[in-house]
């Protein structure tokens, strides 16, 4: 099953997990992102809250969707 969802995942791109609660979405974001400072910001409160444990089996930024939604929609207007 992890392969069959990493070869979801194009080249270039990396899966994310987003949300507060139990019920976490699975995003996929270019990786041009972790060069990015409000991206970055993001990353730094997931380390804050899990370390290197997230429960997901991947990267979990503990934020709600729209927080997220406002980043990356930025983030896209600036690549």
């Amino acid at each position: 099953m992890r392969n069959q969802i990493s070869n979801n995942v194009p080249k270039g791109h990396f899966a994310v997990y987003v949300g507060e609660t139990d019920n976490k979405k699975r995003y996929v974001v270019p990786i041009a992102y972790l060069n990015q400072t409000s991206f970055q910001e993001l990353l730094q409160k997931a380390e804050e809250e899990f370390g290197f444990q997230h429960s997901m089996g991947g990267l979990t930024i503990p934020c709600n969707e729209d927080a997220f939604f406002h980043v990356t929609s930025r983030l896209n207007n600036c690549l």
